[in-house]
């Protein structure tokens, strides 16, 4: 009885530290930006739904569709394995951005009443450890 009790106990303990230790996008809302002198886009995935707006002074209508079960279970994904504390010391992998070869883009995930936001990357050349979450966010927008 007693090795049932521990057993029982070790599976109880051990779901709910692992399920603890996964972002859940459902609650979270990922926002990311890239612009220049002349482009603006922004990018808004919150709750299965993806909201595209390129007038950054909000002028115009920005576009809102429903995302596919089939991505997004890919994004949950791909979101359930990023480390939110670690974006401050994210690294761009190139600098394109310091001569206007790039737009200058960021991601901002907004989880559990806490903000979290990379530096400033070069856009469509994300740091490795963002770069799934954000070439999925930007295949969203190019779906609409």
């Amino acid at each position: 009885m007693k090795l049932f009790t521990v057993l029982l106990l070790s599976i109880l303990l051990g779901k709910s530290c692992s399920s603890q230790t996964k972002n859940d996008l459902k609650n979270a809302i990922l926002e990311y930006t890239a612009n220049t002198r002349g482009f603006y886009q922004k990018i808004s995935v919150k709750d299965q739904m993806v909201t595209v707006s390129k007038d950054r002074r909000g002028k115009d209508e920005p576009v809102t569709t429903k995302i596919s079960d089939a991505d997004w279970k890919e994004l949950v994904g791909y979101f359930e394995t990023i480390h939110l504390d670690d974006f401050p010391s994210l690294k761009a992998p190139t600098e394109k951005r310091f001569h206007d070869g790039a737009a200058i883009a960021n991601l901002k995930v907004i989880y559990k009443d806490k903000t979290y936001e990379t530096n400033a990357f070069d856009h469509g050349y994300p740091p490795a450890e963002i770069k799934k979450i954000v070439d999925k966010i930007n295949s969203l927008a190019k779906e609409e």
